[in-house]
């Protein structure tokens, strides 16, 4: 389920379809319906399955990092510095970006802070 998360932007529909997913995968792995009204927190300690999204935000920390130590000018860590071109884009809000979550976790020089390894993985 977590295949290519580490690219993924978690926005609120993202998060709310996997979690979607994950309640339905551990219902049919206890072999429980809807019609069984039993409340999600249960059926997670039944389980004890830890969360997809906590799961794929541990991912996209970990691949942040690892993009940011390569120094080898693959197209990965050319991506992360590239600034589109200027010019009039479509009305409203830009859509979000695999680096906008990290920057709200953390701040706008995280590329900075992921050359000090421990301190990396300690934030």
């Amino acid at each position: 389920m977590t295949y290519g998360a580490e690219t993924w932007t978690l926005t609120k529909k993202v998060v709310y379809r996997l979690k979607v997913a994950q309640r339905a995968m551990e219902r049919a792995m206890l072999g429980l319906s809807l019609l069984d009204r039993i409340p999600n927190v249960e059926i997670r300690n039944r389980t004890g399955i830890t969360d997809i999204v906590q799961i794929s935000a541990a991912l996209n920390w970990n691949w942040a990092g690892h993009i940011c130590q390569r120094e080898d000018g693959r197209w990965r860590r050319v991506i992360l510095d590239w600034q589109p071109r200027t010019g009039h884009g479509s009305i409203g809000r830009p859509p979000a970006r695999w680096r906008d979550d990290i920057v709200k976790a953390v701040v706008k020089n995280w590329m900075q802070l992921t050359s000090n390894r421990p301190r990396w993985r300690a934030i």
